[in-house]
């Protein structure tokens, strides 16, 4: 078995066993990381030069890779050998990738930026826009800090309930809604709007989960309205991105933060990241330790984090801009640094301004 740890594909895998296989995606390709009794090594390295934003498994044996300013690219034998799946992809920045079930087979999801929505039927050798994405009323206030100033489609997300349902976060513009598997797409409203992730409780599809740049909002009635149930600045940090939850127990949560906005690496050169833990569904939160760096020492920014629940406990994955692997095999409980020295695991240039220690 083989689970992906990137920015923008999946990040939520539910095994018998620990998987063996962790595909990493770096600045330089993916790296293929393999558990042994000794540890963790490397196993295959592929995709060398390339930036790779998203992994997904659509299929048994089959998987997808997105890559920033390069398209979309395959492998069917677990990361050996790849070929190119983009055709008609006419915007080849592509920051995320999912898959859901129709009626009709297997769809396959692409974001990109400027933010625009592709679908594929026939598993990625042809893919077509969805330009309703861009019909909402806020598109002509997408926008983004950093040059190009453009809003990306930063995750996409679907419904536990309904296949047909498809969430797209944009970055920054807003959390947008699709009922027809991304024909037709509405937008949601009150909250900020530098929405980065989103996560559907598992037994109840009204319960909404959603990690902002500025803190955690929370939609009891499938995002008619939100409740913020973190500030800014508080114990999940001043730039919360990462969010995850335990599918058999979903008020077991997982979010990463950095004590800094990005917008302030550039001078500082300093992250200030941890990984914090939430009990009861995201109303409190504490920062853990126990093999992790603590805030006011980790400098990098943690840009991928994946979980993996196997039996009665969880395995989580964290990668950083300074190319650092963390990993917990019981729920968070104790941590280790499982590999370093790789390429930065980073969205868009995030590494770049962390790429010094102050």
């Amino acid at each position: 078995m083989a689970i992906g740890l990137s920015h923008g594909g999946t990040t939520s895998y539910s095994n018998p066993a620990p998987s063996r296989d962790l595909l990493v995606a770096t600045l330089d390709g993916i790296v293929t990381l393999r558990r042994a009794n000794s540890g963790w090594t490397i196993a295959n390295r592929a995709l060398a030069g390339n930036h790779i934003s998203s992994i997904i498994f659509p299929q048994p044996g089959v998987v997808l890779a997105g890559i920033f300013k390069g398209g979309i690219v395959m492998s069917r034998d677990g990361g050996q050998n790849w070929e190119r799946r983009d055709h008609g992809l006419a915007h080849k920045n592509v920051y995320s990738l999912a898959a859901t079930q129709l009626s009709g087979g297997q769809r396959l999801f692409a974001g990109t930026e400027p933010a625009h929505f592709y679908v594929s039927d026939d598993l990625g050798q042809n893919w077509r826009e969805m330009p309703a994405l861009r019909s909402v009323p806020s598109v002509s206030r997408w926008t983004f800090p950093q040059e190009p100033h453009e809003g990306h489609v930063k995750y996409i997300t679907t419904a536990p309930d309904d296949s047909a349902t498809v969430y797209a976060c944009i970055e920054q513009g807003g959390l947008l809604r699709s009922n027809d598997g991304g024909e037709t797409w509405n937008e949601l409203s009150g909250y900020d709007d530098d929405v980065h992730r989103i996560l559907i409780h598992p037994r109840n599809a009204k319960l909404i989960y959603m990690m902002t740049g500025v803190g955690l909002y929370v939609s009891a009635d499938g995002g008619a309205s939100w409740e913020r149930r973190t500030a800014r600045g508080a114990t999940i940090g001043s730039y919360p991105d990462q969010l995850n939850l335990v599918p058999s127990h979903p008020e077991l949560m997982f979010a990463t933060g950095t004590e800094y906005n990005p917008g302030e690496w550039r001078n500082r050169h300093f992250a200030g990241s941890r990984v914090t833990r939430s009990r009861d569904g995201g109303r409190t939160w504490e920062i853990i330790g126990n093999g992790l760096p603590a805030p006011d020492k980790w400098q990098a920014a943690i840009e991928a984090m994946s979980l993996e629940e196997h039996g009665a406990s969880c395995s989580i994955f964290t990668a950083t801009t300074s190319g650092e692997i963390y990993a917990s095999d019981d729920s968070g409980e104790h941590w280790a640094l499982i590999m370093q020295g790789l390429a930065p695991i980073s969205k868009g240039g995030h590494y770049r301004v962390l790429s010094h220690a102050a």
